[in-house]
Formats: structure tokens, C-alpha cells, sequence
């Protein structure tokens, strides 16, 4: 579970580089090889391998520092949550495509701001949920979303069962993979569109574009590289301050063999100038990590609970 940063957190400008030749080709998934062809034999295939019946958990961690200053005047706000996710294969298809819900079962937030303190709530303590929290509690180990990914981890079909945030950083149990192998150096990307807006002002669909390289291949464990490129132009300092949460760069790790992401970390420092008035800015860092937890890590974090099926 991702705390959202206060609607008033906005997203910085970038130029694109791109070519109109590339904007072209943007609309497809595309494999691009970085370096020179490699020999067949040094090519992998990376993909999904999931089974009916597994059940992957993974520790999360989401830090956030936003730092807004108008009229000479500066606020921090900090958020720190820390949870429990859990990924549940409910089908399996002839295809290899998997269909799978997520929960999440436990949750630690802290939220502290520059001229109110802190605000610290578990939901392994008896407390009640401070005003803001109130419905956290219900959405604990009941199953938030279903989604339908291929073995490439392209998702066919998602369905939202509770109302919950949306996913700014990427933290899904599954990344987009190439269709077919690859060798080192390897890139492919993925195209998206995301909207944008400032409340009573303007309002725009913006693309950007997620780019994968595989950059090493070590004991089975295959490290990819992604970076976020803006290919829309942004010339709207308030736009640019509602996208920043949406750029963010990072490193992934995926166990070849077991055929899943075994740990993830992503994170973004941006600041945006002008957004509010020539003498306003913002500033958003934050950072995202995820790690599966094995049947050791689960046991001493809740000895009550069920071994996940990871190998």
C-alpha cells in the first residue's frame, strides 16, 4: 500500500530527446538491441512461470519528502509506509496466463509535517486509525484487485474489487518482460498515457515511456535497469508538478528459474520551480522497495501465517 502524497504535490518539467521517428514507433512494445548482436546461445527468456495455488509475499517499503515553498515559506511533509503484499495465483490458463489477486495483509504508516508532528498508526496494534486512516483497516487480507498477466507480464485484464490508490512507482508483482530472448545489453520499452490536471485549472493526457535493459545475468538472478522518459512537452508549470510522482527510475531483480521479480527498487528526486507564482517550488523525493519474503523471513515476521510457495 503506497501513501499518496497531498493533492497540493505536483510534477517536474523534462524535455524530450526523442526524434519524430521515434515518437512514431512509440505506440508498440519495442526491442531495441543496445549493442551488437549476440550469439544464440548467449540469449535468455525471461518469463513468467507461475503455478495454481502460489502465493508470493512481498515487504514493502514507500518513503516520501515533499518540500513546498510559497511566498518564502517552506512545509515538509514526510510519509513512511511500510507493509505486507500478497499476490494469490486463482487460475491458470492453457495459454500460461495467470490470474492473480492481491491483498494487502498488514500496514505501518507515519506521516509527519513540519507544523504538525507525527502521526504513527500499526494495524498489528489494538489503536483505531487516526482521522485520514479510518478505512485502512477494512481493506487489510481481503482481496483488492484481479489481474490477468501473460507469461510476459502483460496484463489483459485488471479488475479493481476495492477503491483503492493507484500504483505511481510501478510496485506490481509483475514487470513487462520481451517476447522473445535476449542478450545482454538488451532494451525493450513500454508506451503510456497518463492524464493530468490541476483542480479548477488545465487538464492533459501526457505520454512517457518506460525503458527495460537487461544488464546482467548473475547465480540466475537477471538485473534490469528502467528509466521513465516524458515525451509530451510540458510547458504548464502546475502540470509539470502534478507529474512528478509518475517519473521515477530504478532496478529490478527477477529470478529466471522461479520465473518472478524477487526485489525492486525505485526512486525519484524532482523539484519543479514556478508552479505556484514565480517565488514557489516543490520538491518530491521518494522511494520505493519491495522484497519476497522466502519461508524463513515469513516464519519471523508472523510465525501464524502460511508459507508462501516461493522456491
Amino acid at each position: 500500500m503506497t501513501t499518496m502524497p497531498p493533492d497540493h504535490v505536483p510534477t517536474p518539467r523534462l524535455q524530450t530527446t526523442m526524434s519524430m521517428a521515434a515518437l512514431a514507433l512509440a505506440g508498440t512494445i519495442g526491442l531495441v538491441a543496445a549493442a551488437a548482436p549476440a550469439a544464440a546461445a548467449e540469449a535468455v527468456k525471461l518469463e513468467y512461470r507461475f503455478q495454481a495455488g502460489d502465493r508470493i509475499d512481498m515487504r514493502v517499503a514507500h518513503r516520501a519528502l515533499t518540500e513546498t515553498t510559497m511566498n518564502g515559506s517552506t512545509q515538509a511533509v514526510e510519509t513512511k509506509t511500510d507493509s505486507t503484499k500478497t499476490w494469490k495465483v486463482v487460475a491458470l490458463d492453457d495459454a500460461g496466463r495467470a490470474t492473480l489477486e492481491h491483498s494487502v495483509d498488514d500496514v505501518t504508516m507515519t506521516s509527519r509535517t513540519s507544523d504538525r508532528g507525527e502521526i504513527r498508526w500499526t494495524s498489528r496494534g489494538e489503536a483505531e486509525p487516526p482521522p485520514g486512516y479510518e478505512g485502512v483497516r477494512q481493506s487489510l487480507g481481503v482481496p483488492l484487485s484481479r489481474l490477468v498477466v501473460d507469461p510476459s507480464g502483460r496484463i489483459i485484464d485488471r479488475r479493481d474489487l476495492r477503491p483503492c490508490p493507484p500504483s505511481t512507482t510501478g510496485d506490481m508483482v509483475v514487470v513487462p518482460l520481451p517476447e522473445e530472448p535476449v542478450a545482454l545489453g538488451a532494451e525493450w520499452t513500454i508506451p503510456q498515457e497518463v492524464v493530468v490536471e490541476v483542480p479548477a485549472g488545465p487538464r492533459k493526457a501526457v505520454r512517457t515511456r518506460l525503458r527495460y535493459r537487461l544488464e546482467s545475468i548473475r547465480d540466475g538472478i537477471a538485473k534490469i535497469r528502467v528509466d521513465t522518459t516524458v515525451l509530451t512537452p510540458i510547458d504548464d508549470p502546475r502540470l509539470e508538478a502534478r507529474l512528478l510522482e509518475r517519473i521515477w527510475d530504478g532496478e529490478i531483480l527477477f529470478d529466471i528459474a522461479a520465473g518472478r521479480v524477487v526485489d525492486r527498487r525505485t526512486g525519484i528526486d524532482r523539484r519543479v520551480v514556478g508552479f505556484g507564482g514565480p517565488q514557489s517550488s516543490v520538491r518530491y523525493k521518494a522511494s520505493l522497495e519491495e522484497h519476497i519474503l522466502d519461508k524463513a523471513d515469513q516464519a519471523a515476521e508472523d510465525p501464524g501465517k502460511p508459507p508462501a510457495t516461493t522456491p
